[in-house]
């Protein structure tokens, strides 16, 4: 076998082996299983794909109603402060009607006080100056005078009642 160099051997042991490989349909497997795991790799990017924009959609849900729970919870702040102003303002309306009652019942009460002090300081002095004047007239009467002041009286009585 002199008559092939080892190059030549070795040329013709590759050309065996890719002729093997071509009959045993290596070359179909190999590219088959390339494209199923192609296809394979374009299914996960398709599906991933379709998770990501799911993904976005719920987020974007999600920050939509999160802003809708904030705007919410600003009016619902907003109301109590309302609410509480409403409530603090009535409240206040009402203690100071409450004070210019007990003002005005204090002053009827002082008014009334006066009132009172003061009719029974001339009822005081109306029984004062009648016996004052009872004394007087008791004392600077005689019989005479008084007879005369008695038929005076009635006969007044008569020309004013009858």
């Amino acid at each position: 076998m002199e008559w092939l160099t080892a190059t030549e051997v070795a040329f013709i042991g590759l050309l065996l082996f890719v002729a093997l490989l071509v009959y045993l349909k290596v070359p179909a497997a190999i590219m088959g299983a390339l494209d199923k795991r192609s296809q394979a790799i374009a299914h996960e990017l398709h599906e991933a794909r379709r998770l990501r924009e799911e993904a976005e959609a719920l987020l974007r849900e999600y920050e939509a109603k999160r802003a809708q729970a904030e705007a919410e919870a600003k009016a619902i702040v907003d109301a109590a402060k309302e609410n509480a102003a409403a409530v603090a303002e009535e409240t206040r309306q009402s203690m100071m009607a409450a004070m210019a009652r007990r003002e005005k019942q204090a002053e009827d009460r002082i008014e009334s006080a006066k009132s009172k002090a003061a009719a029974e300081v001339r009822a005081v002095a109306a029984d004062a100056a009648i016996a004052a004047a009872e004394k007087l007239i008791t004392a600077r009467l005689n019989d005479a005078a008084q007879a005369n002041l008695i038929k005076d009286g009635v006969a007044e009585m008569k020309r004013k009642f009858g």
